[in-house]
């Protein structure tokens, strides 16, 4: 389906991959990771044909489609979710006078003739608005979001409807670039199940672990300029490649072990004659040996002990009788809700149910209309959004802004907390104001984490970071000893952290005082997890 032979790519001298292989056969399903700039998107884009390798090739099955869904969405207008969804909003003519030019030139290119010809058929196909409709409800769409023009809808929706794109044209190779980054629990639940399903290859790049763990059955991880191959899952992946490390280093040590004792042999026995000629035979065998080189250890979390806020009192916040209501939008009508110290609660529920709307009215940030909030003895509460760029001074460095937020912290330590959340080298020193978004919620997090309230609430906190990076999070929350309120689509953040679960929908507030897999168990389980979240 797929071959990638010898391929090289350098970028500012700095060698992203050489010599680097790999092959994809029909139905594979394949993960490819490695930390950020590693050139896990280049290679995606070299694939494409939108970037040119320096050396190597790229050999496509010449009647293989792909599907490529990339980090950001393409530029909308009038065109209605469901056109999206379709591929309508202006392909059908455009594939009809693409296939004309192609009949009409000399030599024809099969492989994109026949991509062409597939895309037209399956375009044309009476039941492909019907799919399309499916796979968009899915997703989270309403019925009534179908006809909606796409400029109406926010980025992340646009993306969903990109997505249901190609899910819609089922391609032979389906390549997804963080396909989960839009998405709310219930939609990547939906999705992890519909691709448990899907007949074509699947090549993608993930953040989030345990979707990866469900659907990937090889790993290849861009690492020392190669793309190096693992069998099974994620956590499969993990196991593997320690004890390659743990083998190779053991290896390298041993050789240097028997390097020193050559070594030393011929050093007090060269100008011995009698055993000269075995001095120089050691030398020699020493020049003959292929050295196996020290291995670079395996990236980990990085651990760091912050401050534990003041105690809070027993009852963190309690909600009494909340009315709230966008316009004439009814979210809650009577809601009662009690937060306890040490709780760590995971709301869920559908997108719109109204889960980032409790979220701020714990945090005091939206006023309502009816009820009472009443916040506990020490309360000091910490709200996090995916929003907060106003919080940052645009004139401080990335540096300056941390230290600015815990005095008692020492660069040393505000440096390495930056370095495992991506802020690298020259990077802590850029002014704040010139961040990118992803940035700006990163540094925000950190700025948490160094001085942090005794109520966490945290709105999406996984977003922009990296595997690893999730993983320091996660040991960094574990020890935090006061209360978390959040909100997550990654499903491994919310298992090892989440010992209480809140469902909300249509205005319902429903508790289960247990883990996820608690909550799952009392829904039906993974298969019905979509069911039991919708479920009004």
């Amino acid at each position: 389906m797929l071959t990638i032979r010898d391929l090289k790519k350098t970028y500012g001298g700095r060698v992203l991959f050489e010599k680097a292989a790999l092959q994809i056969n029909y139905g594979d399903r394949v993960s490819l990771v490695g930390p950020n700039g590693a050139g896990k998107t280049t290679v995606f884009s070299i694939i494409m044909g939108n970037e040119v390798p320096d050396e190597g090739e790229v050999h496509r099955d010449p009647w293989t489609t792909i599907g490529f869904l990339p980090q950001e969405s393409e530029a909308v207008g009038s065109e209605t979710a469901l056109e999206i969804a379709t591929g309508r909003a202006g392909q059908i003519e455009e594939l009809e006078r693409t296939l004309r030019a192609l009949e009409q030139a000399g030599t024809v290119d099969v492989a994109e003739y026949y991509e062409a010809q597939a895309k037209h058929d399956a375009l044309v196909d009476p039941g492909f608005e019907a799919r399309a409709k499916k796979v968009l409800s899915g997703l989270g769409f309403r019925e009534s979001d179908f006809g909606r023009p796409a400029r109406e809808l926010s980025g992340g929706w646009v993306m969903r409807a990109h997505l249901s794109r190609l899910l819609v044209m089922e391609p032979d190779l389906l390549m997804l670039d963080e396909p989960t980054n839009h998405l709310d629990l219930v939609s990547l639940l939906w999705l992890q199940n519909y691709l448990l399903n899907y007949k074509g290859a699947i090549l993608m790049i993930s953040h989030d672990r345990e979707f990866m763990d469900e659907l990937t059955r090889q790993v290849v991880e861009i690492a020392s300029s190669k793309l190096i191959s693992y069998a099974g899952n994620y956590t499969d992946y993990l196991r593997q490649r320690e004890e390659n490390y743990e083998n190779q280093l053991a290896a390298h040590k041993n050789q240097q072990k028997e390097i020193q004792a050559l070594q030393e042999f011929a050093d007090r026995f060269r100008s011995v004659s009698s055993k000269a000629s075995q001095a120089m035979s050691k030398l020699k065998q020493i020049e003959r040996m292929e050295l196996i080189e020290k291995p670079q250890p395996p990236r980990k979390p990085f651990r760091f002990q912050f401050p534990q806020p003041v105690r809070g009192g027993h009852r963190s916040i309690q909600l009494e009788g909340i009315h709230m209501a966008y316009g004439s939008n009814q979210v809650y009508q009577g809601l009662d809700l009690m937060v306890e110290r040490g709780d760590r609660t995971v709301l869920v529920g559908p997108n719109g149910a109204g889960k980032s709307t409790l979220l701020k009215i714990l945090a005091g940030v939206i006023e309502f209309q009816k009820g009472e909030r009443k916040l506990g003895h020490n309360a000091r509460i910490g709200y996090y959004s995916q929003h907060r760029s106003a919080t940052l001074d645009p004139f401080n460095t990335v540096l300056e802004e941390v230290l600015r937020s815990a005095p008692t912290l020492r660069e040393d330590e505000a440096r390495g907390i930056l370095g495992s959340f991506m802020f690298r080298k020259e990077e802590i020193y850029k002014k704040t104001g010139v961040l990118s978004g992803g940035e700006k919620s990163r540094l925000n997090l950190i700025k948490f984490l160094v001085d942090p309230p005794n109520i966490l609430l945290m709105d999406e906190p996984t977003t922009h970071l990296d595997i690893l990076t999730v993983e320091s999070l996660i040991i960094a929350l574990e020890r935090f000893e006061e209360t978390l309120v959040f909100i997550s689509h990654d499903v491994h953040f919310i298992r090892k952290l989440a010992s209480k679960v809140i469902h909300i929908n249509s205005g319902q507030v429903r508790e289960y005082s247990g883990g996820y897999d608690y909550y799952l168990e009392k829904t039906g389980g993974v298969a019905d997890a979509r069911a039991a979240l919708t479920a009004a």
